[in-house]
């Protein structure tokens, strides 16, 4: 079973033993739902926050662009053709990567037009092409982007709803500081360490399922790998 916010709040506030209502329970769990949030989002390559975007038009004989600065990684660029069609009009064609020297090396100016063939990253979200565009194309940039965070307007993501057990533990790693049981007179003096041990207990079983998604899994297979089939099959 998942959790929306209200639930995940309740349950929260009973593991911590929180008093409702409670200011300071109120004021610190944003924080807690960020810090879990970015951690499980940046430890587990998790498919559903791959993004396709196509907010980037090229213009003509200027060899840089940017794309949306909600992409944390970018993964693959196309460029739709010809110049004016959309996702499912044109035709694809993949851009290689390479170093921005190499684009400057074979394209160091913008004198020379045609389809992209490369691009360089110059920064996270800046990137040089080479050639320089002929016409205004548009880019289907694939990568990384991340979800809205859980919230009492947004009830529901994906951690909530697929993965509840693992978004828990996270949390309680962080609430364990906020409890500050840390001493040795306290009730419970390894409650962050227990927790962690939870969390990367967990996050091993939700990265083996996430590398099936893939098809990362045995054999390059959306199949696990089981001790007792040997050899594997797939």
């Amino acid at each position: 079973m998942g959790y929306n916010y209200s639930t995940y709040s309740t349950a929260l506030q009973t593991m911590i033993a929180s008093v409702n209502p409670d200011a300071s329970f109120t004021t610190i769990l944003p924080f807690i739902i960020t810090d879990a949030e970015q951690r499980i989002y940046r430890e587990l390559n998790l498919l559903a926050t791959d993004v396709r975007d196509y907010s980037t038009v090229l213009t003509t004989s200027v060899r840089n662009a940017a794309v949306s600065n909600d992409f944390y990684v970018v993964n693959q660029i196309n460029v739709l053709t010809p110049s004016g069609s959309d996702a499912t009009t044109g035709t694809r064609v993949p851009l290689t990567l390479a170093t921005p020297e190499m684009v400057d090396m074979f394209w160091p100016g913008n004198t020379t037009t045609g389809v992209p063939e490369i691009f360089g990253m110059i920064d996270q979200w800046n990137l040089v092409l080479g050639p320089s565009p002929d016409a205004a194309y548009t880019l289907e940039v694939i990568g990384t982007q991340r979800p809205e965070t859980l919230s009492a307007t947004n009830p529901n993501t994906f951690l909530t709803d697929y993965l509840p057990d693992l978004f828990f533990a996270a949390s309680m790693v962080f609430a364990s500081g906020y409890m500050r049981n840390w001493g040795t007179m306290s009730s419970d003096p390894q409650m962050g360490t227990s927790w962690e041990a939870h969390y990367q207990a967990l996050k091993a079983s939700a990265e083996t399922e996430e590398a099936t998604k893939f098809f990362a899994g045995a054999s390059w297979t959306p199949r696990r790998l089981y001790p007792t089939a040997q050899p594997q099959r797939g």
